[in-house]
């Protein structure tokens, strides 16, 4: 008997698949949430707007980079235990 989790899993790929298959561009898709996703770290690294260009990529690059690896960790961790 297939469990609820690995029927929920094969039902998200399915779908997943169809969704790209669908779609010839993938980036062009998914560019509207990649653009929300830097501005949530935009914000956290400089709420008030006030810091060069440059400056505030080279910020939101380290910011995306440490929420990453935290998601790593956790997940590592999480490995471990089982």
């Amino acid at each position: 008997m297939v469990s609820d989790a690995a029927l929920l899993s094969l039902r998200g790929k399915v779908a997943a698949h169809s969704r790209w298959a669908r779609t010839p561009d993938r980036s062009g898709a998914t560019a509207p949430a990649r653009r929300g996703f830097d501005a949530r770290f935009e914000r956290d690294v400089d709420p008030e707007g006030k810091l060069p260009r440059e400056v505030r990529a080279r910020l939101v690059e380290s910011a995306r980079k440490a929420y990453f690896a935290k998601l790593a960790l956790a997940s590592a961790k999480a490995r471990r235990k089982r």
